[in-house]
């Protein structure tokens, strides 16, 4: 299936989103609705290898634009304008092709957005997040934990050891607050892209492989109670 586009509606504004089927897909694995981070956009390069990753490994993935950089904006939206974009997104993916379950997460600051929805008792199957930005760089003293706690889905959660915005050891201090099932995955020598020197014996594309194979893993494992039907 080539991928579909759709014009989402926030507000009096409008924004645009790409739905694309996991490769092979036989509807078995929850729809993945996933955010871009700041300084990117649904079509960045990080995204496409996000997106392409994924579908491999059989997963359904929307990707769309926060407002701002539909506008061709730099500056982020306001974090309450970021998760009701999130929020029209993954309602028009429901009325679209009524998924049996959805997960909800994207790459840094999007992630950020969709943890705090996660937080507000939004109604999902699941937390998805990659590289999520526990503090900005260089500043590990301003914690963006204060919500983890109140997450009751599940979370899978990916950050790289070398990741100037998610120090290690601030990220398992701020998840021994954290009940909701959480499974947190470090990538040896990653940055907060992702990538890694040629000396670590790996490249950016099997980062990316590792990383969906192990998300296809966990959405395989979710509780198939639905949320998104209720």
């Amino acid at each position: 299936m080539s991928a579909v586009e759709w014009k989402v509606t926030v507000g009096t504004e409008q924004t645009t989103a790409v739905y694309e089927a996991g490769d092979g897909a036989n509807e078995a694995l929850p729809l993945f609705v996933c955010a871009h981070g700041a300084g990117g956009s649904m079509n960045d390069r990080s995204m496409f290898a996000t997106a392409n990753a994924f579908r491999a490994h059989g997963i359904p993935m929307v990707r769309f634009n926060f407002l701002y950089k539909e506008k061709g904006s730099g500056r982020p939206d306001s974090m309450p304008l970021l998760m009701e974009t999130m929020a029209a997104v993954v309602a028009r993916a429901r009325e679209e092709l009524a998924p049996k379950q959805v997960v909800i997460g994207g790459r840094s600051m999007g992630g950020r957005a969709a943890s705090m929805l996660a937080a507000d008792n939004y109604s999902a199957d699941g937390l998805l997040l990659l590289a999520y930005p526990l503090h900005p760089a260089g500043q590990p003293e301003k914690l963006r934990d204060a919500h983890l706690p109140k997450i009751r889905m599940p979370v899978l959660a990916f950050s790289g050891t070398r990741d100037s915005l998610c120090t290690r050891e601030l990220m398992d201090v701020a998840l021994q607050q954290v009940t909701a099932p959480w499974e947190m995955e470090w990538v040896e020598g990653a940055d907060h892209s992702f990538h890694v020197l040629k000396s670590s014996g790996t490249n950016d594309a099997a980062v990316m492989d590792r990383i969906a194979t192990r998300s296809a893993e966990w959405l395989a494992r979710l509780p198939k109670a639905s949320a998104a039907a209720r």
